[in-house]
């Protein structure tokens, strides 16, 4: 077995193990690439060697999605195929895992109609509205990774030729996830118990606002609900089993009261947003809204981000990364949220993990009461800066140092 074999192996024990934290008797529905399937089977033999009862295969193909948006009968934009919707609601519903392996090419629809982009967007949140809610809620495990693909992989790196750029990038992603050739679920726990030191001490301090202030232009407080608490590294699902949900993670996170962000907030490095690259955007926010919208590129496709329901123009996620995480410190930009948001500080429009203490026995009604923000979309990007200055406010009036010079003062 080569050096990389090895170390997939380890990765794939990784997101099944810690990730999903898959248990005996359990189900575990995989989607995957059709070019990354060789790290598919090595999820699904560690998934079976810890007892998963089935392994379901959802496979994609970035060739086909775009012939789809480019050729297909434009009334399929506005649906959702039943099978789809019966398939993630019932495995949900039975507490089923969800693992999925994401290596998009970060311009896979570059020149797509945005509408027809929009619309399937729409439709699909309706459609998979009680999935979603359950994923949200963490009432099933979830955890999303990546492996490369070669189109991702060139973009990433256009310097090297094919084979090169792949093997870089799995070079950063095994570093990324601290998969080192040594135990690499140990290594994992260890990291997430790290992360857990600042959430405590954020849950400590129990802000009533947060400041942001840097050189790019942002200038932003972001209000935060009664009864909050910061969230990161592993989580606990409905079931009490632990599993961590994004592979890697930096961030510690919690939700903005959604009518209390006021300012400027300008992105720090490009998005990858269904299939566009957006570059070089800022909002404006006033009482939570999202008022005005900017960007050198990709702008239409991100006025219909915002637009796909009344949530989406609100925030559902302030996030804390510092600047000297090992994801930063690597220089690489992943044209990967999953990647490129754990480099960074980051919030995120649209719906919020409802990170409010008795929120598992609230109605929709009350979350939105207390502030929780309601959407069919959850859009991460980068706020992050050598410079950001973050300072909590205290419910008496006090300014705390939390972030500067980009990182963490305590």
């Amino acid at each position: 077995m080569t050096e990389l074999k090895k170390l997939m192996k380890d990765y794939a024990e990784l997101v099944v193990r810690a990730g999903i934290n898959i248990q005996k008797g359990q189900r575990l529905s995989i989607t995957c690439p059709v070019e990354c399937a060789d790290f598919a089977r090595l999820c699904a033999a560690a998934a079976y060697e810890a007892g998963c009862r089935e392994v379901l295969m959802r496979w994609v193909d970035d060739d086909l999605k775009r012939m789809k948006y480019l050729y297909a009968a434009d009334e399929v934009f506005d649906s959702v195929n039943s099978w789809t919707v019966d398939y993630l609601n019932t495995l949900s519903a039975e507490g089923a895992g969800f693992l999925s392996i994401y290596a998009e090419d970060p311009s896979l629809l570059n020149g797509v109609e945005a509408g027809r982009i929009k619309r399937a967007q729409i439709s699909s949140g309706k459609a998979l509205e009680t999935y979603r809610a359950r994923i949200m809620k963490s009432e099933c495990p979830w955890c999303v990774c990546s492996v490369p693909s070669a189109k991702w992989a060139c973009s990433v790196f256009p310097d090297l030729d094919e084979d090169q750029a792949v093997e870089r990038l799995w070079s950063e992603i095994l570093a990324a996830c601290r998969v080192d050739g040594g135990n690499a679920v140990q290594n994992w726990q260890k990291h997430s118990d790290e992360l857990k030191k600042h959430v405590d001490i954020m849950n400590e301090y129990n802000f009533k606002a947060l400041k942001y202030k840097n050189s790019a232009g942002t200038d932003v407080t972001v209000g935060l609900p009664e009864g909050h608490f910061w969230s990161g590294g592993d989580e606990k699902a409905a079931t009490g089993v632990m599993f961590s949900a994004n592979i890697p993670t930096e961030e510690v996170f919690v939700l903005p009261e959604r009518n209390s962000v006021n300012g400027t907030i300008v992105a720090t490095k490009p998005l990858s947003l269904n299939g566009t690259l957006i570059e070089d955007f800022s909002f404006e926010v006033k009482d939570g809204k999202i008022t005005e919208v900017h960007a050198e590129e990709g702008e239409d496709i991100l006025r219909d981000a915002i637009s796909v329901d009344e949530g989406a123009s609100y925030f559902g996620e302030v996030a804390l990364v510092p600047y000297d995480s090992p994801i930063s410190r690597s220089g690489v930009l992943f044209l990967n949220t999953l990647f490129d948001e754990n480099a960074s500080c980051h919030f995120a429009f649209g719906d919020a993990y409802p990170c409010i203490e008795g929120a598992e026995n609230m109605s929709e009604e009350e979350l939105r009461a207390r502030g929780v923000n309601s959407s069919m979309t959850h859009v991460d990007f980068m706020v992050g800066s050598p410079d950001l200055e973050i300072t909590g406010i205290t419910h008496d009036g006090k300014e705390i140092p939390v972030f500067r010079n980009g990182n963490f003062v305590f």
